[in-house]
């Protein structure tokens, strides 16, 4: 299981980061996995937290389904060492409420090698394209509740 977070600045931008270990063209929200003994929303805020330093966050709604990706052939066997096929994901809309100086990707261990906060509108053009279903959802929920 994972969870994914959606970061909205005040101007409705979501935040994404560009993947250390893919870093062409495709940039990403932040997500990860859930650690025993840990709910989803404590597992979004911490994982949050390790890729970005940002904890000034509140909480704007949890999206009601769980979004699913499948990786595709080229990958299969050679990222999480093998074991999984996709990720089912559980994500959450948080504002951020702090100012741009809080985010510091170069963490313990780093994820990002940059970030940027982009319109809604942009969202599916910059994912890689095994998650693309995912991000057309998660435009379509924001457009629903007049968040773009």
């Amino acid at each position: 299981l994972g969870v994914g977070i959606i970061l909205l600045n005040q101007k409705n931008n979501i935040f994404v980061g560009k993947r250390i270990d893919n870093p062409k063209k495709y940039w990403q929200m932040p997500q990860g996995g859930v650690e025993k003994n840990e709910n989803l929303v404590q597992a979004a805020r911490r994982e949050l937290k390790e890729e970005t330093s940002i904890k000034s966050i509140e909480l704007i709604k949890e999206i009601d389904e769980w979004l699913i990706y499948y990786l595709p052939d080229n990958l299969l066997g050679k990222i999480w060492k093998g074991k999984y096929g996709g990720q089912k994901q559980k994500w959450f809309i948080f504002r951020f409420v702090g100012k741009d100086q809080e985010i510091n990707i170069k963490t313990k261990n780093p994820e990002f090698l940059d970030w940027k906060w982009i319109n809604s509108e942009k969202l599916t053009d910059i994912v890689v394209k095994f998650k693309l279903n995912i991000y057309k959802k998660i435009k379509k929920q924001l457009i629903d509740l007049k968040l773009t």
